[in-house]
């Protein structure tokens, strides 16, 4: 059996080695190549329309709306942009065809970019329209950065009228996929 002076004196000394054997410098300044890339997703715009709130006479008519869209007046994400993609479903359950221009605007109320879908009638079955991804980079992406408001013009085609007692409805869901550069 070993004495409990010579065990302290032999642990004290394994402690030490312990201690010494692996330690290393550390390069703080590696935090100058940290380079991070999130991708956000996030709803972009939602809405759902019944046939009997489009009442007309027939003809082609329209129905506007404009919100504003304050995401890129935050410096951080605006600088650290680097491409978005948007994407969008739309499901028509009235016997119409729709029109839907999105309408990308500054603060002039300036037009900076369409995005257009032609809406086919509803026939009785499943009309589920997914688009093909609008994709900004480059011109485009620098463009969108200065959207502070989106527009939304509905133009109804010509057909039979709707009224108060017309069924189905028209709805737009999309989202928006961010890809940010983080240095």
């Amino acid at each position: 059996m070993i004495p409990n002076s010579k065990r302290s004196l032999l642990s004290t000394i394994l402690c030490a080695f312990l201690f010494f054997s692996c330690s290393s410098e550390l390069d703080f300044d590696q935090i100058k190549d940290l380079k991070l890339e999130p991708v956000v997703v996030a709803n972009l715009a939602y809405f759902d329309i019944p046939a009997n709130q489009l009442i007309d006479d027939g003809g082609t008519n329209i129905v506007y709306d404009v919100r504003n869209f304050t995401v890129f007046r935050d410096k951080f994400f605006n600088e650290r942009l680097k491409k978005a993609e948007f994407d969008f479903e739309i499901e028509n359950t009235i016997e119409r065809t729709f029109a839907l221009n999105m309408l990308l605007m500054n603060d002039q109320n300036e037009i900076l970019q369409t995005i257009s879908f032609t809406v086919p009638a509803y026939t009785g079955s499943s009309n589920v329209i997914k688009y093909p991804t609008e994709v900004f980079e480059n011109e485009r992406l620098d463009l969108l950065k200065q959207t502070t408001k989106i527009g939304f013009v509905v133009l109804i085609a010509a057909g039979d009228p709707l009224n108060s007692q017309s069924l189905g409805s028209l709805k737009l869901r999309s989202s928006a996929t961010a890809y940010l550069v983080i240095e």
